[in-house]
């Protein structure tokens, strides 16, 4: 499996390899493909529709069971149904293996197509261009030969199917004694959320972004407030909070944009991911990170983020 690491281990690169796949849509005219993306770093393997029946007392209409792989019993979700299309199904359907934040899922749909080399530059956000479904399941479009591929946001998949469980993972149980700043970088709104509540939670006063690019705006911001106050930009902004994966510019671009510049590079910043792995620790490593957080444990980003501001702070006191 080197090749789907590869790409996110060379650092300062902005690009990801994205699996191309399609749902053939039924139309009176007859069907017509709706093309779709995931992040092959995601991606365990594709194999052929087990052709299940979904069960009468399935939990959600999507879920059609469970089947065996490897060391694995994992769910098959029909993507079509919880994207609310009307599937031409036919016989050679296939299944999309995933495996991120610690789970480990397959995806039925109706076949795959290639695989693409793409700059998060190349990546339209959703708001910014009419998607086929609803923007909030869509990190983001990317043209290929005149289609758009709409890259979706699998972590909004399950935490739909399982809001409670979601929830209750990103409780936290820390609260600073000071009030601190983050600033938040992520492109799904679902994730944006749970971290919003996570961190308020634990005496944060949180700013929301959904990408890299429009995070160091506001990092630009926040550096000329500071000089305009005669202040370090630690005074104003305690932590910067990065997703990896986003629109027009990743969270390894963004942290090595952090710690290049003098006035920010003291500025602690965490990273997180659904796929960080030993090898991937590497690239957040090479480009600044102070802390790696994988998304199944973002219940400790807080007190992730309260231990390196004070450790900061301590330092400078010392």
């Amino acid at each position: 499996m080197a090749k789907k690491t590869e790409i996110l281990l060379e650092t300062g690169t902005n690009e990801l390899e994205i699996l191309e796949f399609h749902i053939d849509e039924a139309t009176p005219a007859g069907p017509v493909a709706c093309h779709f993306g995931v992040n092959v770093a995601k991606v365990m393997q594709v194999i052929e529709s087990p052709r299940l029946v979904r069960p009468e007392s399935a939990p959600h209409p999507c879920m059609l069971g469970v089947i065996p792989l490897r060391d694995h019993i994992l769910p098959v979700l029909d993507l079509a149904v919880w994207l609310g299309m009307d599937k031409a199904a036919h016989d050679q359907e296939v299944v999309i293996v995933t495996e991120f934040s610690q789970s480990v899922t397959g995806f039925l749909v109706s076949g795959v197509t290639e695989i693409h080399r793409v700059g998060w530059p190349e990546v339209i956000p959703p708001s910014r261009a009419l998607g086929r479904v609803d923007s909030s399941s869509i990190i983001g479009l990317v043209e290929r030969e005149g289609r758009f591929i709409q890259l979706l946001d699998l972590e909004h998949v399950l935490a739909d199917l399982d809001p409670t469980a979601s929830e209750q993972a990103w409780k936290t149980t820390v609260r600073a004694e000071s009030a601190y700043t983050a600033l938040v970088a992520d492109d799904s709104a679902t994730i944006r959320a749970m971290l919003r509540n996570n961190l308020e939670a634990a005496n944060f006063r949180v700013q929301m972004t959904t990408n890299g690019a429009e995070a160091l705006e506001r990092l630009t911001a926040i550096k000329a407030e500071a000089l305009e106050k005669g202040l370090p930009v630690g005074q104003i902004l305690d932590v910067l909070i990065s997703d990896i994966e986003m629109p027009l510019m990743d969270g390894f671009s963004l942290a090595k944009a952090v710690k290049s510049d003098p006035q920010l590079s003291a500025l602690p910043v965490i990273l997180y991911s659904s796929i960080i792995t030993d090898e991937l620790r590497h690239k957040g490593e090479s480009v600044g990170a102070d802390a790696q957080v994988a998304k199944p444990d973002l219940d400790q980003m807080a007190r992730t983020a309260i231990g390196l501001i004070e450790s900061k702070a301590a330092a400078q006191a010392g």
